[in-house]
């Protein structure tokens, strides 16, 4: 499905649409398509998300493609990042509508594909960071490596055995290597 509307789209416009094969993103009233993961793509997330299920419990959930409704440069903003995780302090454990998530979460995870450069991730990760997330990871299958951005600090990148280690995600120990092994 192609929507090309011939004026911006609203933010309820945008969530009335009908679900489709494809992922679709709202970045600045058009409907964007989000491309099919590939292998290493795919591989990434699964691997993510095993190790964040088993942590998350009793903490939050983990999204797989879960949109979230935020604002971009004053705009209606729906981003699909590959997983994101947010805590039961921020979204409580009874929310069960099926709908994209109301709140900015604590972490969102955006996985390099073979068609995106690190430099347009890395944008994404500061609109996010901007919009009220609190840690963006840009995956990147092809490095090996995981870039941490924080709002009030330089991205750090990660790689081999190093732990990542984050306040925000207490108890959480994982290292690069775990997810590309």
């Amino acid at each position: 499905m192609v929507i090309s509307p011939s004026k911006p789209l609203t933010l309820e416009a945008f969530l009335a649409l009908p679900e489709g094969e494809t992922g679709y993103e709202l970045v600045d009233g058009q409907v964007i398509p989000k491309m099919a993961p590939k292998w290493l793509h795919a591989k990434s997330t699964g691997s993510l998300y095993r190790i964040f299920d088993a942590w998350s419990q009793n903490r939050g959930r983990v999204g797989i493609e879960w949109a979230i409704t935020l604002r971009r440069r004053g705009k209606d903003w729906v981003p699909t990042p590959d997983l994101l995780y947010i805590s039961c302090d921020r979204l409580t454990a009874d929310w069960e509508e099926d709908a994209p998530c109301p709140v900015a979460p604590e972490l969102a995870i955006e996985i390099i594909s073979t068609d995106q450069t690190f430099g347009q991730t890395a944008q994404k990760a500061t609109d996010y960071l901007a919009a009220g997330v609190s840690r963006v990871w840009i995956v990147d299958p092809r490095a090996a490596s995981i870039t941490v951005f924080l709002p009030d600090a330089p991205p750090i990148t990660y790689s081999g055995d190093t732990e990542i280690s984050d306040p925000i995600l207490p108890e959480l120990r994982l290292t690069a290597a775990q997810v590309f092994d």
